[in-house]
């Protein structure tokens, strides 16, 4: 018997379960209020919300003071050059760009133009004679002299014939040289009275016949003669020879077409090409003065300079479907370096801009109002400026004014720019780069260490409000595991035993 005021034994009280002895042992879980419950959630709330306060001031202090904030309306503050806006403004972040110091230079004007290598002289040689070929003196591509001997064809018949012309001569000078000799006979009678004028006229005539006729006899020996010297086929031209069409044996004829040889000239060639109209008035005006244009001729790609020449002449007439000029210059081709028919690209200096003030043609920009650069000032903002450009170059060109020596103008990068807007250079960046994303993964550790701490509170807010465990994260798992031990204990029987109590 249980004494009066003593908890009733298990054995004694039919009503509890056999296991209640052993849940005696763990100890009285309180039933958890809802005021615990809702002050643990404040807590947790709160907590997260610090600790995401705190993230975003670590991620986001380095950036502003990289960017320049001294406080409102300041550089990096709201309306000032760093602060918020958009990139290239006024309050927009720094933007990189490329730039150049305006110096003083030389501007060569340059007229260029695709040319095309055209021989001084392209001969093809034909006999002037036919008969067969006897030797070939000349090799393909061989360089040859003028009067220099390439073929020979067989001379004898030539020869023959001169013998005849000459035996003709000799045959007619001697009839000649005995009508003379009468005529003067005839002469000294006339003067006695011993003949008939008709005798002296007659002879006379007979004369002056024989001397047509010797003079026939002198040209048909130069004519024989000049076969004959035909008969050796010489160069008429110095130059290179070309691929050869002819072997020793062919039967040759004053009429061919394809000739013995081609010969080209290449010491000195000349280079045609097509200028621009509205250039034509300023060239003359050069050569009428006695300039000399220097020119120079390049390959496809106008990196390697072929050869140096000067500026030969303009044609007479302007074509009207290209609206150009043909021009052509000479050049010596001592090295060999331009070649009959070779397309080339010509540049053509045409007079030379001495102490412009010159920037890269990148440099320069079109607008509404004209030409205009991008200045980059002291404060490392850019101010829109108005320029007049001069001439330009390929690389270069000259502003005439609007721009003194030393800016510095915007030359990559300036199309996302805007007047006052805040830029760096190239070099500057890497630097700047640098610390922004030293600063960002500071940012980034410190976020992850806040997000992992709040999520220890957080665990540790919840086993507070189940267990009644007020712990850290460590302790939190504790807690949880707790709870699940007390839930399992309350569903296998300490409700009933609540209930009794």
């Amino acid at each position: 018997m249980n004494q009066p005021g003593q908890e009733p034994s298990p054995a004694s009280d039919p009503a509890r379960p056999a296991n209640a002895v052993a849940l005696k042992a763990e100890p009285d879980l309180r039933p958890i209020s809802r005021r615990s419950r809702w002050l643990g959630s404040v807590i947790a709330v709160l907590a997260l919300a610090g600790l995401g306060g705190l993230a975003w001031y670590l991620t986001h202090k380095p950036a502003a003071t990289t960017a320049g904030a001294t406080g409102p309306g300041g550089p990096g503050g709201p309306g000032g050059p760093g602060g918020p806006g958009a990139r290239g403004g006024r309050g927009g972040p720094a933007s990189t760009v490329g730039v150049a110091t305006a110096r003083q230079a030389d501007i060569p004007l340059l007229i260029e133009a695709l040319g095309t290598v055209t021989p001084v002289a392209n001969v093809t040689v034909q006999p002037q004679v036919s008969g067969v070929l006897t030797q070939v003196l000349f090799k393909e591509g061989q360089m040859v002299k003028k009067g220099q001997v390439l073929a020979t064809i067989d001379p004898q018949p030539f020869q023959i014939a001169l013998d005849q012309a000459q035996g003709a001569r000799v045959r007619d000078q001697a009839q000649l040289e005995a009508a003379r000799v009468t005529l003067q006979r005839y002469q000294t009678l006339l003067g006695q009275d011993s003949i008939a004028r008709q005798d002296v006229d007659t002879q006379a005539a007979l004369v002056k016949q024989l001397e047509g006729t010797v003079a026939i006899d002198r040209a048909a020996e130069g004519t024989a003669r000049l076969n004959l010297g035909y008969s050796r086929i010489v160069a008429p031209i110095s130059g290179r020879v070309g691929l050869r069409v002819v072997d020793a044996g062919n039967v040759v004829s004053s009429g061919s077409t394809t000739g013995v040889a081609v010969i080209t000239q290449v010491n000195p060639i000349d280079v045609e090409f097509a200028i621009p109209q509205d250039r034509v008035p300023e060239i003359q005006a050069r050569v009428n003065s006695g300039a000399r244009l220097p020119t120079a001729a390049y390959d496809r790609t106008r990196t390697v300079k072929l050869d140096a020449g000067m500026f030969s002449t303009l044609d007479n007439s302007v074509d009207t479907q290209t609206g150009t000029v043909k021009a052509k210059a000479r050049f010596e081709n001592a090295q060999g370096t331009l070649f009959p028919n070779q397309f080339v690209n010509v540049r053509l200096l045409l007079r030379t801009i001495t102490g412009a003030v010159v920037v890269p043609v990148t440099a320069l920009r079109h607008g509404p109002n004209g030409d205009f650069v991008y200045v980059v000032n002291e404060d490392h903002t850019v101010a829109l400026r108005t320029v007049t450009r001069g001439e330009a170059s390929v690389d270069n060109v000259a502003i005439a004014s609007g721009l003194e020596l030393g800016e510095q103008v915007v030359t990559e990068g300036g199309d996302r720019l805007k007047d006052g807007a805040r830029v760096q250079t190239s070099v500057e960046r890497p630097a700047g780069a640098a610390s922004g994303g030293a600063s960002g993964a500071r940012g980034r550790r410190g976020a992850r260490a806040a997000s992992g701490a709040g999520l220890g509170a957080s665990g540790g807010a919840g086993d507070d409000a189940g267990a009644g465990y007020a712990a850290s994260g460590a302790s939190g798992a504790f807690g949880h595991r707790r709870e699940r031990g007390a839930s399992g204990a309350a569903a296998s029987g300490d409700a009933p035993a609540s209930a009794s109590r």
